[in-house]
């Protein structure tokens, strides 16, 4: 690459780390996250403003190991910190089926999309996720659902020496590998230790509504 070019390059990107690090939040969004399912449980859900495109996974293709941390043992940190974020948070604690939780993140510039993801309790590797969707413009509100995810990461044995969550343990080990790719989740199959009738789902699972705040001005 020409010096002319390198020098453009550290440009922009000074540029962007500029932006991150001295922009004031100029809208907020509200998120509401629904669960629909009738047996399983969220763990603390992961909200996070994101630039346009920024997206954590696609359907196909490998989970990344931030994602894996996340639909495996539902620790939302490291997916959390590897986004490239201009606010982003997780409610920090679980919910049930039918509950909703609500969480607000702070938007600026370009920063206008919105990711939300946590774990299904009790599974091997599913998860939900709203996966960097484009928030609303004005003060108006839209609404998305998920599916169930498999990412792929985990064999679903569906037993609990594996498995974290209500009714099994929560420091299980790891099942053998699984799938390699992420995909639609497929559903209990009561193969182990946990009961169909009781988990199994139809999706979606989750009910995800994002409203732009008014502005303080």
């Amino acid at each position: 690459m020409k010096k002319s070019g390198l020098k453009m390059l550290a440009v922009l990107v000074l540029g962007s780390l500029l932006f991150t690090a001295t922009a004031a939040a100029d809208s907020t969004f509200e998120v509401t996250v629904t669960n629909l399912t009738k047996g399983l449980v969220f763990t603390p859900v992961m909200v996070a403003s994101t630039l346009k495109g920024d997206t954590f996974f696609k359907l196909g293709e490998a989970a990344s190991g931030e994602l894996e941390t996340i639909a495996e043992t539902g620790d939302p940190g490291p997916l959390q910190g590897s986004l490239d974020a201009f606010d982003s948070t997780n409610s920090g604690a679980m919910l049930l089926p039918g509950a909703s939780v609500t969480q607000f993140v702070a938007t600026a510039g370009p920063y206008r999309s919105i990711s939300v993801a946590a774990m299904l309790i009790p599974t091997n590797d599913l998860f939900f996720a709203v996966n960097g969707v484009a928030g609303p413009n004005g003060n108006k509100t839209i609404i998305v659902t998920s599916p169930a995810y498999d990412a792929g990461t985990e064999d679903n044995d569906e037993d609990c020496d594996s498995l974290p969550g209500p009714g099994c343990g929560m420091d299980p080990g790891p099942a053998s590998s699984g799938e390699g790719y992420v995909y639609i989740a497929n559903g209990i199959r009561g193969i182990g230790d946990l009961d169909e009738d009781a988990l199994d789902w139809r999706n979606p699972v989750a009910l995800i509504e994002i409203t732009r705040l008014p502005d303080d001005d």
